[in-house]
């Protein structure tokens, strides 16, 4: 996990996107996003205690019952350690949490402007798998976006995947700061590097009982 995060850190250093992206000084984006997943990671107690200070949560626990209860317990989690935590989908609940943010899927993009102006401080992610979507969320006023998949991941075996070429081509073209999600662990993170990311996403890669 130390190490991932030292990649990443390095990967945010050399982003031009974390010269030229305003949002990306004035909001400490991290260098790494936990996804969290009710699925692959239902407790995910323990990894945000061991993430890195580097790091950052997005609380995707979407269909589980007391999606209220368990933000409110993750987010002062994250507080008491100092790392930022986004709501994925649910502008109340980020506010009811006094969340850093919220996190949107790619068919609400375009409300990443409207969320930011009814509650300027917080910052809005953004899922993307294409140029057109990250071309829309530059537009909207997204402070980041998170592009997959880059690699072949556990979450959807065989599906096509980006490659570490290809998302080099689109990081470059976004115009806002792109983390890498899909697949990407301490192997082959490196291949990243000179892409243009601004860092990476990930689940199983941040988890500790994933570790070896």
């Amino acid at each position: 996990m130390r190490k991932l995060a030292k990649l990443a850190t390095g990967l945010k250093r050399r982003c031009p996107a974390a010269s030229r992206n305003p949002a990306s000084k004035r909001m400490a984006l991290p260098a790494v996003w936990l996804m969290t997943d009710a699925t692959r990671l239902p407790a995910p107690q323990q990894a945000i205690a061991a993430l890195p200070r580097e790091a950052g949560v997005i609380f995707r626990h979407y269909a589980v019952a007391d999606r209220a209860a368990l933000g409110a317990e993750l987010r002062a989690l994250c507080a008491r350690r100092g790392l930022p935590f986004l709501v994925a989908g649910d502008v109340g609940l980020a506010l009811a949490l006094r969340a850093e943010g919220v996190h949107l899927p790619e068919a609400h993009i375009m409300r990443a402007g409207a969320i930011k102006r009814r509650a300027p401080q917080l910052r809005v992610t953004v899922a993307a798998h294409s140029l057109p979507a990250l071309i829309r969320a530059r537009a909207a006023g997204a402070d980041a976006a998170l592009l997959s998949p880059v690699f072949p991941t556990e979450s959807h075996p065989g599906a096509p995947t980006l490659g570490a070429h290809r998302f080099a081509r689109l990081a470059r073209a976004a115009g806002l700061p792109v983390y890498a999600l899909g697949g990407v662990n301490t192997e082959n993170a490196a291949r990243l590097r000179g892409s243009g990311a601004f860092g990476i996403a990930a689940i199983a890669a941040l988890n500790p009982d994933k570790q070896g």
